[in-house]
């Protein structure tokens, strides 16, 4: 399982530490290859614009260009752990990252729309195979007080790395958004070298046997019928052909549950849904990243279309966020750990759902300053208030055992609530062929959209303010598993990634 490295793992040749020269290289092969799938999540949104000028594109080829790669990667993700503990954490994120920068290259060289959508499919089961593997890696290299440090340096300078992925996306954007995806081959080099000549292979020795094969291709069989149908409904109306996707993804991820309560190695142990806590957190998890991938797919097309922004003020836009989350999420993850995550994880949605509505004035002749900057500043404040008790909430309910579970299930709700959305809202919205290029048109699309997203985030906060009700560890004593005294704090949790959501750092809830 993704972080599944909860009670023992085995690193050859034993522990590194912090400070030293070795502990620092394994920090930045794991910072740089995660690095690769931030980046690539925060700069392609602001890319698209110019790629449907340059391929004559039609609105449903650019959700496509977005869900192709999240529809492989959140089908595969928790797969990609389990090969990790299988057959070597450092194997498989190395392989993990030359698949990555092959399909980039791909992606850069792409003659039409459609061969470029099958390059982000293809990225996508590169993102699959080495984003567990980055937090993994760590948690297998280094142990006791060095451990946790790691885990926080890994958190602040991937929250780096997705501060710098805005301004680096729009001004290769600017230049020519074939590079956005060339820049991750010399970075994929990079990060080969390293991880060959200094970090040490791991593997999981109590990893459940077998890998569930069977779970993977029904999950993605059925997110893909689901992305397939929902998607064409917008542009093309009721057909047999979307009728007849829908029916197998609904069918298909039918027969996943089914078969993951049978499996002797699940993807997804279905007896953490017997909490209801856990159950409720995902809910709210489904609804808040379902608003996220509609907000960041269409605002940097309102800000260039619309308002007309260039490429790199577009890109720019949603800086703000990262660096509210940076500042102040460890001091919201404190706070909800003295008074428990449901009144953060009730007012966070609202104070985010606010920050739509302020985007509703953004619109022709918009001002950053004025219009932009406000929207986004409350939006990102709303957020900081969430998210980190959010993701302490889904593992703190969760007994140890399961910790990587738990975190695997979040990631793979988060990313899935992502695809879905965009195949679905924007054409609720009315969005739909030519609309991104067509000023008014898109401007009462987006507004709908967003006020779409304020009524998601609305519903979140009902939901925890209903059914979140025990707070952080209040159960610790009842729990047989329960080691309190080796948790890392739920400051920890705070920097969990909103663009590119990957595991978080309070995933790796270890025993040494």
């Amino acid at each position: 399982m993704v972080g599944r490295c909860i009670v023992r793992c085995v690193a050859e040749p034993g522990a590194i530490r912090m400070g030293t020269a070795r502990g620092r290289w394994v920090l930045l092969t794991t910072v740089l290859g995660s690095g690769l799938v931030l980046i690539d999540g925060t700069v392609v949104n602001v890319a698209l614009a110019r790629i449907g000028a340059d391929f004559n594109a039609g609105f449903t080829a650019l959700q496509w260009t977005v869900n192709a790669y999240t529809l492989t990667l959140a089908a595969l993700i928790l797969l990609g752990g389990s090969l990790g503990d299988h057959f070597g954490r450092r194997r498989v994120f190395l392989i993990g990252v030359v698949w990555f920068a092959l399909a980039s290259l791909m992606c850069g060289l792409a003659p039409d729309v459609n061969t470029l959508i099958v390059a982000r499919a293809l990225q996508g089961v590169g993102g699959a195979l080495l984003t567990p593997g980055s937090l993994a890696l760590i948690s297998a290299s280094f142990h006791g007080p060095d451990r946790a440090a790691a885990v926080g340096a890994w958190s602040g300078l991937g929250g780096i790395a997705g501060a710098v992925g805005p301004f680096l996306g729009g001004w290769l954007v600017e230049w020519n958004w074939r590079a956005v995806f060339l820049i991750n081959l010399p970075l994929a080099v990079l990060v080969v070298v390293v991880a060959l000549r200094h970090v040490p292979e791991s593997r999981d020795p109590d990893a459940a046997p077998g890998l569930d094969i069977s779970g993977t291709a029904l999950a993605a069989l059925g997110l893909a019928g689901l992305t397939y149908s929902l998607t064409g409904l917008s542009e093309r109306g009721v057909t047999t052909d979307l009728v007849v996707a829908l029916a197998i993804g609904l069918l298909a991820l039918v027969a996943f549950v089914l078969h993951e309560r049978r499996s002797q190695s699940p993807l997804v142990p279905t007896e953490l849904f017997g909490n209801a806590t856990f159950s409720a957190a995902n809910a709210v998890t489904m609804l808040v990243y379902a608003a996220l991938g509609v907000v960041f797919l269409l605002l940097v097309l309102q800000l260039q279309t619309v308002a007309g922004f260039s490429a790199f003020a577009a890109g720019t836009s949603l800086l703000p966020v990262t660096l509210i989350m940076l500042a102040f999420s460890a001091r919201s993850g404190a706070l909800a750990g003295r008074i428990g995550p449901r009144l953060p994880m009730t007012l966070g949605p609202l104070v985010s759902a606010a920050g739509l509505l302020l985007m509703l004035r953004i619109g022709p002749g918009a001002s950053w300053a004025a219009d932009v900057l406000p929207a986004v500043l409350v939006f990102g404040a709303g957020l900081t208030l969430t998210v980190a008790p959010l993701t302490a909430t889904v593992l703190d309910s969760a007994p140890d055992r399961y910790a990587g579970a738990a975190s695997g299930v979040n990631n793979a709700v988060a990313r899935a609530a992502g695809l879905l959305s965009v195949a679905v809202i924007p054409g609720v919205a009315g969005i739909r062929g030519s609309d991104y290029t067509e000023a008014a048109s898109f401007n009462a699309g987006f507004r709908m959209a967003m006020m779409i997203g304020a009524g998601l985030l609305v519903l979140a906060s009902l939901l925890a303010f209903t059914l979140v009700r025990r707070p952080l560890r209040a159960a610790e004593a009842d729990r047989p598993d329960s080691t309190t005294a080796h948790r890392v704090p739920i400051e920890e949790y705070a920097h969990c990634d909103i663009v590119a959501p990957q595991v978080c750092p309070g995933a790796e809830r270890m025993r040494d």
